[in-house]
């Protein structure tokens, strides 16, 4: 009878730490190797998952990496990348759901670790609104645009009939730049004026206009652009 693969009881041992301690301890690459036993049953799947963290650098950038991208490297087909990003979303929407349940803008920690954890890691662009009633409390979000973004590529109107709909009284304008750098442009200055000259004669408050970069961000309130 032939032994059996080296590579079962690396797996049996890498489900019994995690069943033991949640992950604590365990190594990137060992996280991955063990989603990756899920969708590749007959492999040494430890190369793999080192060659994923090689060309995506973090564990997050594998999480975030797009689909075609990840197909690129070699042993990941469309189901295991799928896998790969259904885990992300997975976790994004766990966020998004307790942010709704508990962020304020008051608590701004909480506000801020959802927002870096939703666009933190992302390569383009996305402009997004939050949606906040009369007690600060987050009632919704929406992406209004991906790609470059600038003054003339955001519509006011298209934001103030969205908050309407989320029966809003205040926004919170959120943009990432990819770059890290999260200063704003001079387009993020008109488009945070144009928002919220709108926004003001309709009744609404533009709260904030927050800019995410690499584990820093921009807040126009904290820095007294914002009434």
């Amino acid at each position: 009878m032939a032994d059996a693969p080296h590579y079962l009881g690396h797996r049996q041992r890498l489900k019994e730490r995690f069943s033991a301690a949640g992950g604590d301890g365990m190594q990137d690459y060992e996280l991955l190797e063990l989603l990756l036993t899920y969708a590749i049953p007959r492999r040494d799947v430890k190369p793999i998952a080192k060659d994923l963290l090689a060309q995506f650098k973090t564990l997050s950038g594998v999480l975030d990496a797009p689909l075609p991208r990840l197909k690129e490297v070699s042993g990941i087909g469309e189901g295991v990348a799928v896998l790969i990003r259904l885990s992300a979303v997975l976790n994004l929407r766990e966020k998004q759901n307790d942010a709704k349940a508990t962020t304020t803008f008051e608590n701004k920690l909480d506000l801020l670790d959802y927002l870096y954890t939703r666009m933190g890691g992302l390569k383009h662009e996305e402009f997004c609104v939050l949606f906040m009633d009369a007690k600060n409390k987050l009632v919704g979000e929406k992406t209004l645009f991906r790609g470059t973004i600038n003054s003339a590529a955001i519509y006011p109107r298209e934001i103030v009939r969205e908050a309407f709909d989320a029966g809003a009284t205040g926004l919170v304008l959120v943009h990432n730049h990819p770059s890290g750098d999260p200063t704003p442009s001079d387009d993020d200055d008109r488009t945070t004026h144009q928002i919220s000259h709108v926004a003001e004669l309709l009744g609404l408050q533009v709260v904030d206009h927050i800019i995410i970069g690499d584990d820093r961000h921009y807040s126009y309130r904290d820095k007294g652009k914002l009434r």
